[in-house]
């Protein structure tokens, strides 16, 4: 391993250990819920948003890695990016894990109502 990704490593594990958790295995398609802290003032409070994975990056680093969360709210469409190792992000939840086939789900952005519903992927039974 080279010096940058074993120094990036340690940054991973440095996060995970202030956080207290690991982040799961996201992909696209999946329903998250992501936890994370805000700072009004000398207050701080967690705050929630939940959507749909639309997109995933991956830098020359994991550790600058980010994923693309997408929700109606109000029937207008709200979308977050949020870096995986961001250390305000308190927790992340999968919710359900959807069925796709393509790495980038921006058609998202022009469907409305049930079109925009994401098949959940089916657990294939033990032979």
């Amino acid at each position: 391993m080279n010096e940058i990704s074993k120094f990036n490593q340690q940054q991973v594990e440095r996060i995970n250990a202030i956080r207290g958790f690991n982040v799961p295995n996201i992909n696209v398609g999946d329903t998250v819920a992501v936890k994370y802290s805000i700072s009004e003032g000398s207050t701080s409070r967690i705050q929630t948003f939940q959507g749909i994975v639309i997109a995933k990056t991956k830098a020359l680093s994991n550790y600058c890695a980010t994923f693309t969360v997408r929700k109606i709210s109000s029937g207008v469409g709200i979308e977050r990016k949020f870096p995986v190792y961001l250390p305000s992000i308190t927790g992340i939840d999968i919710l359900r894990s959807g069925s796709v086939r393509r790495a980038k789900l921006y058609y998202l952005r022009n469907l409305t109502g049930k079109s925009s519903k994401i098949k959940e992927k089916s657990e294939k039974p033990a032979a």
